[in-house]
């Protein structure tokens, strides 16, 4: 028979699983780099850029425009990285909670 309070206590435990996975993906860290390593960026696992970091070489005003370019390349990178840990993390931190719904996406959450 169906046990209405089992599930109720099983639909909270996957909520408070999902918010500590969603908090711990603050740890979770990846760099990107563009331009043979001239420009790298990092961000963590909720998609927030952390820090850039660019060779003094590229600090001219002929190189503002390819600069711009290596910056926007790596920290795309580095987002392209993190979302791959993170959906790892999600799908770690809730294992045995979900049962494995074909089509069933949780990664939006994070």
């Amino acid at each position: 028979m169906f046990d209405m309070m089992k599930m109720m206590g099983k639909v909270k435990e996957v909520q408070e699983k999902m918010k500590e996975a969603q908090e711990n993906l603050r740890h979770i860290t990846e760099t990107g780099e563009s331009g043979a390593g001239m420009v790298k960026a990092t961000v963590n696992g909720k998609k927030e850029v952390i820090s850039v970091e660019i060779d003094e070489s590229l600090m001219t005003k002929e190189d503002k425009e390819m600069m711009q370019d290596l910056v926007v390349a790596a920290v795309n990178k580095a987002l392209e990285n993190v979302d791959v840990k993170a959906k790892e993390e999600l799908k770690k931190s809730t294992e045995g909670l979900i049962p494995n719904i074909p089509g069933l996406d949780l990664s939006n959450l994070g």
